[in-house]
């Protein structure tokens, strides 16, 4: 496809390496003749390495089919982290590498994971927005704070370390927002 019909959230290799679109900045010259370039955004799948780059409107890049498929959490294999298709019941086996930093965000019986597919293979996990995670460690509350709003690190079931508020104790179940790793309320 050319450059120049490449839409947001479109998966393309370049170099050998695929890529999914973020962001797109058109430039026109200012001269007659001149011709437009655009300027992709582009995040590695996997990996999610962040890599500008500059074409013409004319350029070609080869567009990937990315597959999600709705997976839940099965267990752990050797490190691996096993995922089960929710419709086909298709295993499929996510090595740490390619989960990456969403590793402390894989609860079993929370549904809203994807695993993106390429020819059938698994390369990217996606995570939902928030999910419930339980406090394992944190400081008790201090009395007579109650006036100011402050935080503590609360270290969590799946071995992330977050702030909560300092009414949060121990066993207690809390909503964690993926994209930012905060603390999002209790559950």
């Amino acid at each position: 496809m050319k450059a120049s019909d490449v839409k947001k959230g479109n998966v393309v290799e370049h170099d050998g390496t695929v890529y999914q679109v973020r962001d797109i900045e058109r430039s026109s010259p200012s001269a007659r003749g001149g011709n437009v370039t655009f300027r992709f955004t582009l995040y590695s799948i996997p990996g999610g390495r962040k890599f500008d780059l500059s074409l013409r409107a004319d350029d070609e890049l080869r567009e990937m089919d990315l597959v999600r498929r709705a997976a839940n959490f099965s267990y752990m294999d050797d490190g691996a982290f096993v995922f089960m298709d929710a419709e086909d019941y298709t295993q499929y086996p996510l090595s740490p590498e390619l989960v990456g930093d969403n590793a402390g965000y894989i609860v079993e019986g929370i549904e809203g994971y994807y695993v993106q597919l390429i020819d059938d293979a698994p390369v990217g996990l996606q995570v939902p927005t928030s999910v419930v995670l339980t406090v394992v460690d944190t400081a008790p509350e201090m009395k007579g704070s109650s006036a100011t709003k402050r935080n503590k690190p609360a270290k969590l079931n799946t071995g992330i370390e977050v702030q909560v508020p300092e009414y949060i104790s121990n066993d207690e179940k809390v909503w964690v927002n993926t994209l930012t790793g905060e603390f999002a309320g209790r559950a």
